[in-house]
């Protein structure tokens, strides 16, 4: 930690570039023009609030060298396509240097994955004004693209006869036989993704994250918060501009399609043990968007909308606006037919409701899948006629087949 970045902090001047950097990120949603209705500018300055949230829970409180800390995402800050089937637990890093060891039980948790990541970070972060250079600042100081460098599956894990489980963090392999999650010098966090089958019947894992070699924690320095508040803030426009750029520059250019594309997923701090699909999805009030695909063999599928900043609808909470595996309806057939209404049709199937929006992201997530990702038939119908007339009425419309695989 450098005297200048201690300097910026005491002075004010750390301060004053963080919320010169959040002022312009809010002030982002002016570029979509009418693409944003009000809706979606009033969700647009909720996102911000809680991205100011997330930054602050992940770079100020959990970002402490000497007291590493797997800590819950925050509430309702689902940023990209967050699953609600899917937790994430997160130790935050100043760098790669250190070896860790966690340790935990995994409950009755059918599934979960570790994943250790980079993103574009200078060492001198906290002696640099940011808010000045806006998205051109991105180049060299992102937040928001991760890059996974490391992965590890339970499948990999022993766990003993309680579900007890050990794992090591580090640049290299251990000597000992025991599961290992590697690092680089450039690591700058963990995730620890948990996948819930049916999460009211599961007892959820527990987890703790240690340093190996023992060091004592300190009280926190001005040059901490310095670069805490340049992560921080620095974050909030890495997400406006990532959202902006998906919308504008790529998805929204191809309404009512979905992609899978694994550099675009492992791009976000994905990881390779899944299919994940995106897309963008437009009607009119009074129109419904019928899908259907036939899942391949996986052990989790999930189909989700969220709204044009990629996060969860409101109506998660009440168990809306997305379809999974273990409680869909399916066809004779093993299909899936989804209905995305305002209203529910009163058709087979299984009835999304957007809540209000009329456009937004949507997302098809197949984990430990066999094979490639299947075709989804999409039809765009009026939603009288298909109260009306039921399935037949997609007779009478023409059929979108995509689910296109992209590298």
């Amino acid at each position: 930690m450098t005297e200048a970045a201690a300097d910026r902090l005491l002075s004010g001047e750390a301060w004053d570039d963080f919320c010169e950097t959040v002022r312009r990120a809010g002030h982002m949603v002016n570029r979509f023009g009418d693409d944003a209705d009000t809706l979606d500018r009033a969700e647009w300055y909720r996102f911000m609030t809680r991205l100011m949230r997330n930054g602050f829970e992940r770079f100020m409180e959990n970002c402490e060298e000497d007291r590493p800390r797997l800590r819950d995402a925050p509430w309702r800050q689902g940023i990209n396509f967050q699953s609600p089937d899917q937790d994430h637990l997160l130790a935050e890093f100043v760098d790669g240097s250190t070896d860790y060891r966690i340790t935990g039980n995994r409950g009755t948790i059918p599934y979960f994955v570790m994943a250790a990541w980079e993103a574009k970070q200078p060492a001198d972060i906290g002696e640099r004004d940011w808010a000045k250079r806006e998205t051109e600042g991105l180049t060299e100081f992102d937040p928001a693209t991760l890059r996974t460098t490391g992965f590890l599956q339970s499948d990999a894990i022993r766990f003993d006869a309680n579900g007890d489980f050990e794992v090591i963090v580090s640049r290299t392999k251990p000597a000992r036989d025991v599961a290992w999650l590697p690092i680089t010098d450039k690591c700058v966090g963990l995730l620890v993704r948990t996948v819930y089958h049916e999460r009211g019947k599961t007892v959820a894992p527990t987890m703790r994250i240690e340093r190996i070699d023992g060091a004592e924690p300190r009280p926190i320095r001005p040059a901490d918060m310095s670069d805490g508040l340049a992560k921080s803030g620095q974050l909030v426009l890495a997400y406006a501009e990532l959202v902006r750029s998906w919308w504008q520059d790529n998805l929204g250019k191809r309404p009512n399609r979905v992609r899978f594309s694994r550099a675009v997923y492992l791009s976000n701090g994905g990881v390779p043990d899944r299919h994940h699909g995106f897309g963008t999805w437009e009607k009119k009030a009074d129109e419904a968007l019928v899908l259907h695909f036939t899942p391949t063999p996986c052990d989790y599928w999930i189909f989700q909308l969220c709204n044009i900043w990629q996060e969860n609808l409101d109506n998660y909470e009440d168990g809306q606006g997305y379809v999974q595996k273990y409680t869909a309806t399916y066809e004779a057939d093993g299909s899936i037919r989804l209905v995305i209404a305002d209203e529910n049709p009163g058709i087979d199937g299984n009835w999304i409701d957007p809540y209000g929006h009329a456009h937004g992201g949507w997302s098809l997530r197949l984990i430990k899948t066999e094979g490639e990702p299947p075709p989804v038939t999409i039809h765009r119908v009026p939603l009288a006629a298909l109260q009306r007339d039921g399935l037949a009425a997609l007779n009478h419309v023409e059929a979108v087949v995509t689910g296109e695989i992209t590298d």
